[in-house]
C-alpha cells in the first residue's frame, strides 16, 4: 500500500513544484528500505497489541487448561503451564499480514504466501479451539489437518505449473551444492516435492512448539536465511553471479520475511520463559506453512531442509519413535523406545536439562544449520 501510494504521489508531482519536495519518496522503490520498514512496523504492532490480546484471551478463557503431553509424562523441570493463554499465533499472523500489505509490492508470490499463512492459521485455530472445547490435547484429527494442508499445497503447485513464468519451479528439481537442475520436466515429482515441503514444514514447526520460545526463536533464525535467499533470488545480477535460480518477484518475499522477523521478535518478547502466551497450532502451522511456501517459490526446498535442521530433527524423532514403538510391539509384544520422549526437546528434558538450556542449545544448532544452508550459495 505504501509502495503504491508513494509511486502515485511521485507520478502526480512529476514536472510540478512539488517534485523536489516529494523526491525522498523514491526510497520506497528499494527492497531494503521497505523490508526494514516492514520489520519495524510488525515489531511495533506486536508490542502495541500483545498486552491487549493476552488480556482478551484470558478474559474469554482461551487458555491451556488441559495437561499437555510433557506434563502428563512427568518431564523433569516441567512447569505447569495451565491457564496460560494460547492462540497467540493470531497476533503473529495479523501483524505479519498487516505489515506485508503495507510495505510489499503485491504480486502472485506474495499472494500465495499470504494465502498459505492465513489458511494454515485458520486450520490451527480450529485445532486449538477444539482442544479448548474438549478440554484435552487431542484437537482436530490428523486426517483433517493433512487433507487441508495437502489440498492447499497441491493447489499452489498446480498453479505454479500452469503459469508459464513459474512452471520451472515445479518441473525442474534443484538440489543444494549443484548449480543446474538434477531433473527437468518432472511434473509429478515436482508436485510431490512441493506438497512434502509445505506439509512437512508446517507440521515440523508444529511439533517443535513445545517449550517457551523454542518454535518462534528457531523460526526467526530460519527466516533470516530465507530473507537472504529471497533477496538474492529476486535480483537477476546476484542470482546470475551466484548461479542460483532467478525468480522474478521473489525479492518482494524479502519484505514478507522481514515482517515475519519483526512479528516474531515482538511475540518472543512475551513468549520467552516463563511464557505469558503460547502461539498454539494457530501460529505454528501457519508459520511452518509459510516457510515451506517461500522455499518452494524461490526454488530452494532442499535448502530449507538444511536451514530448518532443528525442525527436521524434531519431526524425525517423532516418526522414528512412533515407527519403532509400533514395530517392536508387533514383533516382540512390547513396544520399545529410541528416545526417552518425543519430540526431541522433551527427550533432553527427561535427561534433566532445564527448559531454557534446551531452548538456547537448540537455537545454537539452528544457527549452525542456517550457516550451512547459506554456504550452499558459494559451494557449487
Amino acid at each position: 500500500m505504501l509502495y503504491y501510494l508513494s509511486h502515485y504521489l511521485l507520478n502526480a508531482a512529476h514536472g510540478t513544484e512539488w517534485a523536489a519536495a516529494l523526491s525522498p519518496l523514491r526510497v520506497f522503490k528499494y527492497i531494503t528500505f521497505r523490508s526494514a520498514g516492514a520489520a519495524v512496523t510488525a515489531l511495533v504492532l506486536s508490542w502495541l497489541f500483545a498486552p491487549r490480546m493476552i488480556a482478551w484471551l484470558k478474559q474469554i478463557k482461551f487458555g491451556q487448561e488441559y495437561a499437555d503431553k510433557a506434563e502428563g509424562a512427568g518431564v523433569a523441570h516441567a512447569t505447569v503451564k495451565r491457564g496460560t493463554p494460547t492462540m497467540g499465533g493470531l497476533l503473529i499472523v495479523s501483524t505479519l499480514t498487516i505489515s506485508t500489505l503495507l510495505w510489499a509490492d503485491w504480486n502472485p508470490l506474495v499472494a500465495l504466501t499470504l494465502l498459505a499463512l492465513v489458511t494454515f492459521c485458520g486450520l490451527g485455530f480450529h485445532d486449538d479451539y477444539t482442544k479448548i472445547a474438549q478440554g484435552n490435547a487431542r484437537g482436530a484429527t490428523s486426517v483433517v489437518k493433512l487433507v487441508v494442508q495437502t489440498t492447499l499445497a497441491l493447489g499452489i503447485g498446480i498453479y505454479l505449473w500452469l503459469v508459464p513464468a513459474t512452471s520451472k519451479l515445479v518441473t525442474d528439481i534443484m538440489v543444494p551444492f549443484y548449480k543446474h537442475p538434477v531433473v527437468t520436466g518432472a511434473v509429478g515429482l515436482g508436485l510431490l516435492l512441493i506438497v512434502l515441503t509445505i506439509v512437512g514444514s508446517s507440521n515440523a514447526v508444529n511439533l517443535t512448539d513445545g517449550l517457551d520460545g523454542l518454535a518462534i526463536g528457531c523460526t526467526l533464525i530460519v527466516s533470516f536465511a530465507l530473507l537472504v535467499l529471497t533477496y538474492l533470488a529476486g535480483n537477476f545480477k546476484t542470482a546470475s553471479y551466484l548461479q542460483i535460480p532467478f525468480v522474478p518477484g521473489a525479492d518482494e518475499l524479502t519484505v514478507f520475511c522481514a515482517a515475519l522477523i519483526g512479528a516474531g521478535l515482538g511475540f518472543l518478547w512475551y513468549n520467552c520463559h516463563p511464557a505469558q502466551v503460547f502461539m498454539g497450532d494457530t501460529g505454528s502451522l501457519a508459520l511452518g506453512g509459510a516457510l515451506g511456501v517461500i522455499a518452494v517459490l524461490i526454488h530452494q526446498p532442499f535448502v530449507l531442509f538444511i536451514a530448518g535442521g532443528v525442525f527436521v530433527l524434531e519431526a524425525a524423532s517423532v516418526m522414528l519413535q512412533t515407527g519403532w514403538f509400533k514395530f517392536t510391539r508387533k514383533r516382540y509384544g512390547i513396544g520399545r523406545r529410541i528416545f526417552l520422549m518425543a519430540p526431541l526437546h522433551h527427550h533432553f528434558q527427561k535427561k534433566s536439562w532445564h527448559e531454557t538450556q534446551v531452548v538456547i542449545r537448540f537455537y545454537i544448532l539452528c544457527i549452525l544449520f542456517v550457516v550451512l544452508a547459506l554456504s550452499t550459495l558459494k559451494i557449487r
